[in-house]
């Protein structure tokens, strides 16, 4: 099982740069950044985990940009969405910045996505909340066009053009992984259908006990024609306890994410080296 990190990368947090350093010195395999566009104040959509929204999902910094920049500056190190808002996003340009990232990690880049749940946010984006699933699949499908044909185009309800030219195409074949988030089991359906693994989370109450879905999931992807075992599951925001990690290990996860606070290097480093020795108490 593989060890990763996520944090909420900000003008006050610990940079890319020392992070990506940090966490591949202590032998984690992959650093996540999440993204927010902006947080309309009209916002009436509730936050998913219950309370008032922290702030860092105001100053969040843009994904692409920080782990370019953790990538430059590691050479082990996976970096990855966590989650790529893709109906909020052009598949074209979002399709270019995918591939140009994983060329410039060498391979390294992990496509982490899912729909969203601010419907505000979503708004100014222009997608319908109600659409946004089918509109999240179309993104999904027009961008592999993209990374694995020589002239693509795509044409569906939601996403449409014409043949086109457009490189660079991903260093990984036939593209990088798609890592989808959501609940079980709708969330865990539309993984099977067009991911290349789930990423449930473990502090959401919608997700339930991720423990006890993970036979569920290899399950319904065996109904659907999927090998399970192509299907790797990320479950993210892990609980610091050894015993837990030790199950979510012989349950099968292929990885599971910390949760680090959006601080300075001297409040996270800690973290950092707390999770590392978790890790070793674990025997994983």
């Amino acid at each position: 099982m593989e060890f990763g990190a996520a944090i909420f990368f900000t003008d006050y947090s610990v940079g890319p740069v020392e992070l990506g350093r940090a966490l591949e010195a202590r032998a984690f395999g992959s650093l996540w950044a999440p993204e927010h566009s902006h947080i309309p104040l009209s916002r009436r959509s509730p936050f998913p985990q219950g309370g008032e929204l922290p702030k860092k999902y105001y100053d969040v910094m843009d994904p692409f940009v920080t782990l370019a920049a953790a990538a430059a500056a590691t050479s082990r190190l996976q970096v990855a969405t966590g989650i790529c808002l893709v109906t909020q996003r052009d598949p074209i340009q979002t399709a270019k910045q995918v591939a140009s990232l994983d060329q410039v990690s060498g391979g390294r880049f992990l496509f982490g996505i899912g729909a969203g749940w601010n419907a505000e946010e979503m708004a100014d984006h222009g997608t319908d909340f109600k659409a946004r699933f089918g509109v999240m699949r179309e993104r999904v499908e027009a961008m592999k066009t993209i990374w694995t044909t020589s002239r693509p185009e795509y044409h569906g309800e939601f996403v449409d053009f014409s043949a086109m030219m457009t490189w660079p195409k991903p260093v990984q074949k036939p593209h990088p992984p798609v890592i989808v988030g959501g609940a079980f089991p709708y969330g865990a359906r539309r993984a099977i259908a067009f991911g290349d693994g789930w990423v449930p989370h473990a502090r959401r109450p919608a997700y339930g006990d991720v423990l006890n879905l993970l036979p569920e999931f290899r399950k319904l992807a065996a109904e659907a024609g999927r090998d399970p075992a192509t299907l790797p599951v990320t479950v993210f925001g892990v609980a610091e306890d050894p015993d837990l990690i030790r199950r979510y290990r012989d349950a099968g996860a292929a990885r599971v994410v910390f949760t680090l606070p959006p601080a300075g290097a001297e409040e996270v480093l800690p973290v950092l080296d707390r999770c590392a020795g978790l890790i070793r108490q674990a025997g994983a």
